[in-house]
């Protein structure tokens, strides 16, 4: 099934979007993170570290795949269906985790982006 100029132009439009919010939220926790390593008893402060710069590095990679997008480039929709692909798995072990408020936002903003990124893109 082919997408019309204007589907295309919609999914890219807000592929663009939900990966910056996506990246402005990854980033919003990291100094939540740090304070409450701070303010509470670290057991494992390297795993702590690990988590903090991964989360950097990922709000770093989604930051640069909206750009793809809003260039119009290749290079943002691997990253893209990836990232939100493993945020799919991360809502679902905050479910289980009875988190259901932060599981539901999750699910489905990582769900829309990624739909929203396959269609953002055409050979």
């Amino acid at each position: 099934m082919a997408l019309s100029n204007s589907q295309y132009q919609f999914a890219r439009t807000w592929a663009f979007r939900l990966l910056r919010v996506e990246s402005i939220l990854l980033m919003a926790v990291l100094p939540y993170l740090g304070i409450l390593a701070i303010a509470g008893q670290v057991k494992k402060p390297l795993a702590l570290i690990g988590v903090l710069l991964f989360a950097a590095a990922g709000s770093v990679g989604l930051w640069f795949a909206a750009k793809g997008f809003k260039d119009g480039k290749a290079y943002g929709r691997a990253p893209a269906v990836l990232a939100n692909g493993i945020a799919l798995g991360v809502a679902n072990f905050m479910r289980g985790g009875e988190f259901y408020r932060g599981a539901v936002f999750l699910g489905l903003l990582a769900a829309v982006t990624l739909v929203v990124s396959l269609f953002g893109y055409r050979e």
